[in-house]
């Protein structure tokens, strides 16, 4: 896993890229990793901003980078 700040966001890799969310085959910039913290344990979130600007997210696992 990748360092985690004290804000919750993840220092990832693929921040500022783009990104396909294998999920939903969305297309969009990594814009954040956050960390939540539920009753099961932290889950990952990413955070994905498609052209349209409308973000949505998906589990981090869930992202790879787009091909160009």
């Amino acid at each position: 896993m990748n360092p985690v700040g004290a804000d919750g966001y993840e220092h990832h890799p693929l921040l500022n890229t783009h990104v396909r969310d294998i999920a939903s085959h969305g297309e969009g910039v990594l814009v954040a990793v956050t960390h939540e913290l539920h009753s099961h344990g932290t889950v990952r979130i990413a955070h994905i901003r498609p052209a349209s600007g409308v973000e949505w997210t998906t589990a981090a696992a869930n992202i790879q980078a787009a091909r160009p």
